[in-house]
């Protein structure tokens, strides 16, 4: 068992994280979680707003759990998705950034830089947003504060 606390996972990208999107969606499957792809499908030029709205649409709804969210920088995709209600969108670099995302501000979209990361750094990234709790508590007060 791989440990998750989520099942249900939906993943999108633009033409600058496609690789990497494709090498986390692999994984994921491998570990037994139900994917859902947003797109792009393929490494031709895009804009990630497009596809970043469709993920972030999808968790509002609860059609997905979570969502891991990947374009160059990780920035552009971010911010796409934070303009949702209801989605606290968090820029992870890495694990530890990942951890701190879901237990302190329980994050529900994860944001790679797919320029930036290693495919397997990336996994080891999703490993760690997917398998950490929210720690609630004082966090949750500043969660509230947010608004979302």
């Amino acid at each position: 068992m791989n440990g998750y606390l989520f099942k249900k996972i939906g993943l999108a990208s633009d033409h600058a994280g496609f690789e990497r999107k494709e090498e986390v969606k692999n994984y994921l499957i491998k570990q037994g979680c139900e994917v859902q792809d947003m797109g792009t499908f393929t490494g031709d030029r895009c804009d990630y707003p497009d596809y970043g709205h469709r993920l972030a649409e999808a968790v509002e709804k609860g059609e997905c759990e979570v969502g891991i969210a990947v374009c160059g920088s990780g920035n552009g995709i971010n911010m796409t998705v934070n303009k949702h209600k209801g989605i606290r969108g968090a820029l992870c670099w890495n694990v530890e950034i990942a951890r701190l995302a879901r237990g302190h501000n329980d994050a529900n979209i994860c944001s790679l830089p797919g320029r930036f990361v290693s495919g397997e750094e990336a996994c080891r990234i999703v490993d760690a947003f997917l398998s950490s709790p929210f720690e609630g508590g004082r966090h949750k007060i500043r969660i509230d504060k947010i608004g979302c």
